[in-house]
């Protein structure tokens, strides 16, 4: 009887522990965004950031170099289907290619794309003095070499010098078995500034996972550069100088209960809220030196 009752009991756990361990196998633990992804259990602590990049500033040109814009890497590489685009940073839903290109459409350009039919004199298609104008067949040749010729469209998509503006989504997390502070990114969206538009609003193209980004720069070292102006032979990977931390991104927003960013708070002095986003870049470094404390 004895027997019986630690046997029906074993099953019992058994029935009981084994959900959790399929559903613990499922994440493992880990973050699947992560590039070097740390174990939950090995964060002592953690901190979602949001960073505002401006690529025409010194420190970031050379993500930004002429003809090998880092923006031209990720839009080309998301027109031709490489590159999952998601809605949002918490990269759930995903967006489709014609709602990509509908992002990239420049509102002003749309009605200067007009193909080049009326010529602003009534009939373009004819001659206003009927097939013949007195010179034998010229008239007739110069309609067919019309015809013939081949017709140019005008882009009507903003250029990828206009989407200067990347905001980087990343945690802060200090891994208590190695020790160290990682910054880790997760996502990257690009924008167009206000300042293309005449509402004054900004425009978000799209967002894209960072472990899909890194993918993508090493797949073609010789392109995917960051541009060294001091030495052409030492240019690095664009992973590698995300990596490194080559690039200046002030603090736009962290993670906070009502979800504001920095702007929101101190919405009635821009300068209020650059000094607030300083402040927070000096209190994150104050943590990761306190950390060493414990």
């Amino acid at each position: 009887m004895k027997k019986f009752v630690i046997l029906a009991l074993g099953v019992v756990l058994m029935v009981v522990v084994q959900p959790s361990k399929a559903q613990e196998s499922a994440n493992d633990g880990y973050n699947p965004n992560s590039v070097y992804p740390i174990h939950e259990d090995d964060m002592f602590f953690k901190k979602r950031v949001w960073r505002r990049m401006d690529l025409k500033e010194k420190q970031n040109k050379p993500f930004f170099s002429s003809n090998n814009e880092i923006t031209k890497h990720i839009v080309n590489a998301a027109k031709a289907g490489i590159l999952p685009i998601y809605k949002g940073d918490s990269m759930v839903n995903r967006m489709t290619k014609e709602e990509f290109l509908e992002k990239l459409e420049d509102p002003s350009l749309k009605d200067m794309n007009m193909g080049g039919a009326d010529d602003g004199w009534g009939d373009s298609g004819g001659d206003a003095w009927g097939s013949d104008d007195g010179w034998g067949d010229t008239a007739d040749a110069a309609e067919e070499e019309e015809e013939n010729a081949p017709t140019t469209e005008i882009s009507t998509q903003f250029t990828v010098r206009q989407m200067s503006t990347l905001e980087i989504v990343e945690d802060m997390i200090f891994d208590k078995q190695r020790s160290v502070l990682v910054w880790d990114i997760q996502a990257v969206k690009i924008i167009i500034p206000a300042a293309n538009f005449t509402s004054g609003v900004e425009r978000t193209v799209g967002v894209f996972k960072y472990l899909d980004l890194v993918d993508l720069f090493r797949s073609n070292p010789e392109q995917m550069i960051w541009f060294n102006p001091q030495n052409s032979a030492e240019h690095k990977n664009l992973a590698d100088a995300f990596a490194l931390r080559l690039f200046n991104a002030r603090i736009v927003k962290v993670a906070n209960p009502d979800d504001n960013m920095i702007i929101d708070v101190y919405s009635e002095s821009p300068k209020q809220g650059i000094m607030a986003s300083q402040w927070l870049e000096y209190e994150l470094m104050e943590k990761e030196h306190e950390l060493w404390s414990y």
